[in-house]
């Protein structure tokens, strides 16, 4: 009976201290790049769920296209005016998360998080259900 008391007490100490191990391995397992990694040009797409490339690529217009440039400052440079109407909030800047790419507002908070989904491709779901893709802009020669 002593035996069985003890083994719940020393469970009830050492669970939580392996729940916190488990977090902090997770964590750490994700690489916070630098900003000069994501700095210049980026395509930005504005698309319903459903769409498909090829049918994104028949409708673009500049509606629903723009480049936006990443600066090495971590500022929005051209392109920052469509990236905010869609946002419908001023974007001024952004910065690199673990697992992604925020943008933030006037007062430097985040207003929209990307999330990565492979090197140069990040996507984010905007309240109305449409998606905003940034994609690394082909470089020019």
């Amino acid at each position: 009976m002593i035996q069985f008391a003890f083994t719940r007490k020393a469970a009830a100490y050492l669970l939580p201290m392996l729940m916190m191990y488990g977090e902090t391995t997770m964590a750490s397992s994700l690489r916070l790049e630098d900003p000069s990694v994501f700095a210049g040009p980026w395509q930005a797409t504005l698309s319903a769920r459903g769409d498909s490339p090829e049918s994104q690529a028949m409708q673009d217009k500049p509606s629903n296209t723009c480049v936006v440039d990443l600066e090495a400052n971590q500022v929005l440079g051209k392109g920052a005016d469509c990236l905010s109407a869609w946002l419908q909030e001023t974007a001024t800047g952004w910065f690199p998360d673990p697992d992604g790419l925020s943008i933030t507002g006037k007062e430097g908070s985040r207003i929209q998080f990307f999330s990565r989904q492979r090197d140069g491709l990040y996507l984010s779901t905007l309240k109305s259900g449409l998606v905003i893709t940034l994609e690394r802009a082909a470089k020019q020669p």
